[in-house]
């Protein structure tokens, strides 16, 4: 993987937007915004799949650890670690996979990279909700929790990934 430092800085930075500003702030009972999965949204596109899943369970245990939240992180970013490889050849193509290079808006354009965006933190909302509330009980308000807190997160990665691009034109 190259730029094992910049990525380094990206999962430090947003580990503690995470710990400290988004799981603080009460926008609603029903936004819970869980910006750190942009850490995989952003990996490289060419990126082991072990490499992936490996990097996934460190954010996924690291969130675990500072939010105690009991492997509901863990569980949810393997998830998407795992669907990750075979989402990115569903949204973009083999020939685009096989470039390589960063996902992100710069690169897929707009539309490719809300759809790719969009569907991986649909399902780590998916799992992590539904391991977060352990029953069908209130079913209705868990979908609703995973459609707000998703496109929430979808905005703030999209603004992330615009920072993140930025630092790496100007290189």
């Amino acid at each position: 993987m190259y730029r094992t430092l910049q990525y380094a800085i990206l999962f430090v930075v947003l580990v503690l937007l995470q710990v400290f500003l988004f799981s603080r702030i009460g926008i609603s009972i029903y936004v819970h915004p869980l910006v750190y999965i942009a850490f995989l949204i952003l990996l490289p596109i060419e990126i082991a799949p072990v490499s992936g899943l490996l990097l996934g369970l460190l954010m996924g245990v690291t969130m675990d650890m500072f939010m105690a939240t009991a492997g509901v992180n863990t569980i949810a970013t393997l998830f998407a670690a795992f669907c990750r490889p075979t989402l990115l050849l569903l949204t973009l193509g083999k020939d685009e996979v096989k470039d390589g290079g960063v996902p992100n808006v710069n690169r897929l354009g707009l539309k490719k990279f809300i759809k790719y965006a969009y569907v991986l933190i649909l399902l780590h909302g998916i799992v992590f909700f539904l391991f977060e509330a352990l029953s069908l009980h209130l079913i209705l308000f868990t979908l609703l929790r995973i459609i707000l807190s998703s496109f929430a997160t979808l905005l703030l990665v999209y603004f992330c990934q615009r920072l993140f691009s930025i630092n790496r034109q100007r290189q």
